[in-house]
């Protein structure tokens, strides 16, 4: 039987829950602000975790979420789903927001 805690509303492949806080859409857009504002300091972070990013694709994506997520999908051959949880897992772990 599989458990989805309602607060993460989130299963990994396993049938365990994700420690992870899901947010919605709208509190997501207001905390990547954050990101885009701080986007200097954001780039050296994301490529330490997702080393196929160029400089060129960082500074094309220049904070936008969307962008990122596509990017990281293109490079990566990864699903959107899956993408959009590994940012923001990498996100939740961050010291500077």
């Amino acid at each position: 039987m599989a458990v989805i805690c309602v607060v993460c509303d989130e299963q990994n492949d396993a049938g365990n829950v994700s420690s992870t806080p899901q947010y919605s859409r709208k509190e997501k857009n207001m905390d990547w602000n954050r990101v885009e504002g701080n986007w200097k300091q954001a780039k050296g972070k994301i490529k330490e975790q997702w080393g196929k990013l160029t400089d060129d694709d960082l500074d094309q994506i220049a904070g936008k979420r969307e962008q990122l997520e596509g990017k990281i999908q293109e490079r990566y051959g990864l699903e959107k789903d899956r993408v959009r949880r590994d940012i923001d897992d990498w996100y939740a772990r961050q010291t500077w927001h």
